[in-house]
């Protein structure tokens, strides 16, 4: 792609996840996230049978993001059909169990004190905490959702961060669009 690949899928300079006009109309996207039988379908055609069930499980909103991505990597000319469907499964591992007020306690925890976030999760799905455990280990479980939904393991790479070196620039467009989104 040749430069800051975060720039070429933005087409602007204040898209930085720390940036607080960035933050502000991620907030306003949230809430505001619709995806119509249209791209529900185009969706559908990227996925298999049981992936396209996954994404449909998933919030509206996050719905929505995963379907920005998919359209900044096709605007860029990305058509490997793997990290099409990483763009709409990177974030099946959140489920519903992440509310709004999770999202934004966890961007103001990342902000305040990054190393404390970590240690904020708890892997137990009881507990008050377990919405941040499935923030913080998003990748990895939204990798697994990918695979046991029929994904291959090219898939699952890239949502796990895990991609082959072959798959680096791939893997670097999928970051820089879901960065974007």
């Amino acid at each position: 792609m040749g430069g800051d690949p975060l720039r070429a899928l933005s087409g602007a300079a204040d898209v930085g996840p720390m940036r607080p006009a960035y933050r502000v109309r991620q907030f306003r996207a949230h809430l505001r996230a619709r995806v119509t039988a249209e791209e529900r379908a185009a969706a559908h055609a990227v996925l298999p049978p049981r992936a396209a069930a996954v994404f449909d499980a998933m919030p509206v909103a996050d719905q929505r993001h995963a379907i920005d991505v998919l359209h900044r990597l096709r605007a860029t000319g990305q058509t490997d059909p793997d990290l099409l469907a990483a763009a709409l499964l990177h974030d099946a591992g959140k489920g519903r169990r992440i509310r709004l007020s999770h999202r934004v306690a966890t961007v103001l925890v990342e902000a305040v004190a990054p190393s404390r976030l970590a240690g904020l999760g708890s892997p137990d799905p009881a507990s008050w905490r377990y919405p941040f455990y499935l923030q913080s280990h998003h990748e990895a479980l939204s990798a697994e959702a990918a695979l046991d939904a029929g994904c291959g393991p090219r898939v699952a790479a890239f949502i796990a961060g895990t991609a082959e070196p072959r798959d680096a620039q791939l893997a670097a467009a999928l970051r820089a669009a879901d960065a974007a989104s």
